[in-house]
């Protein structure tokens, strides 16, 4: 079986786990570690930048997994999915934050940022920075002194680097209300990467219900049978672990399984994976609300159970923080995706 077709085994199964290191993280080694520790935990896919160097980054864990005498649960004829991830100005997934001369140095930021991003001189770390926004929730009113940049890339020069460094799969972040520039860049998209799959993640922030379906319909028309789409709930809320953290991200799914999938047989097969604000309860809810997905992507949350014994572990060296490590992983991709 090639990739393509294992690809789409795993989202027809609804056995497809990605852990999203997120677009506009670039910190290298803790990418190569986190791809390290998801990929013995039975991970299937990895989400990250558009960076070569993050890209071989992240190959560098998988390839370290894979040879590692300890599989745990990874499997060496089977290894994960590489896609990177681009986005439309405006979309939240690709800014990146600034602290301004009217900061008033009340320092709420710093522990706000869940990359730790922040400096304790006030300065953020584009590397480390992936525009979640935390920062500027906390920064007081009298101050409004974070604001963002876009983080441009030229695709067409980017993407191929990116797919000669190992990536197989490509993301476009379109949370804005304007079609013509979305699908000027999905078409961009679609023919600098003329094989494997293509996702495009939506979420209902600057959508109705009826323009979510018609964006789904437009991005098949040129992608066809290699459309994936991302439900967003609410991206980047994975920091709290509870249903209701979720609950967004399974109504946007359901939403595309009832307007979309269950009405046209052209989509029957779409493949939709469940994100934004998704934790360790994700897949029970949707299972219990009869809700059908095809696998479920984990940033915030995923990282948040292993990020702090990262610094504590060496790629290819077994030890009891890594066992521990690998463990919380599997055991949230089991509870979402094997039960």
């Amino acid at each position: 079986m090639d990739r393509f077709a294992r690809y789409k085994e795993l989202l027809s199964n609804s056995k497809y786990f990605k852990f999203v290191c997120g677009a506009g993280y670039e910190d290298t080694e803790k990418i190569s570690k986190l791809s390290f520790i998801y990929t013995l935990a039975g991970c299937k896919g990895f989400d990250v930048s558009a960076n070569p160097i993050v890209v071989e980054a992240c190959k560098t864990g998988i390839q370290s997994a894979l040879s590692s005498p300890n599989l745990y649960w990874a499997d060496k004829a089977d290894p994960p999915f590489i896609t990177v991830s681009v986005g439309m100005p405006g979309d939240h997934h690709v800014r990146k934050a600034y602290i301004t001369d009217d900061c008033i140095k009340c320092n709420l930021c710093i522990p706000s940022c869940p990359t730790k991003a922040i400096t304790k001189d006030l300065n953020i770390l584009d590397s480390l920075c992936i525009g979640c926004g935390d920062c500027k929730a906390v920064c007081p009113p009298v101050a409004t002194s974070v604001k963002y940049t876009h983080s441009a890339k030229d695709l067409a020069l980017t993407l191929p680097s990116c797919i000669e460094a190992g990536a197989e799969s490509v993301e476009l972040h379109a949370a804005i209300a304007d079609d013509i520039a979305t699908m000027k860049e999905w078409s961009l998209i679609c023919s600098v990467v003329p094989n494997g799959m293509l996702s495009m993640c939506l979420d209902r922030r600057h959508l109705t219900n009826i323009h979510l379906i018609e964006r789904i319909r437009l991005a098949k028309e040129l992608a066809g049978d290699r459309l994936i789409i991302q439900a967003d709930g609410v991206p980047m809320g994975g920091r709290a672990n509870n249903y209701n953290a979720t609950l967004q991200a399974v109504s946007t799914t359901d939403i595309i399984n009832k307007e979309l999938i269950n009405k046209d047989k052209k989509f029957r097969d779409l493949p939709v994976l469940i994100s934004g604000g998704t934790n360790f309860f994700t897949g029970k809810l949707a299972r219990q609300c009869g809700v059908h997905f095809s696998g479920i992507s984990i940033g915030t949350h995923a990282r948040s159970i292993v990020i702090n014994g990262l610094d504590l572990i060496q790629i290819g060296e077994t030890s009891r923080m890594l066992n521990d490590l690998i463990i919380r992983a599997n055991n949230l991709i089991r509870t979402n995706i094997h039960s």
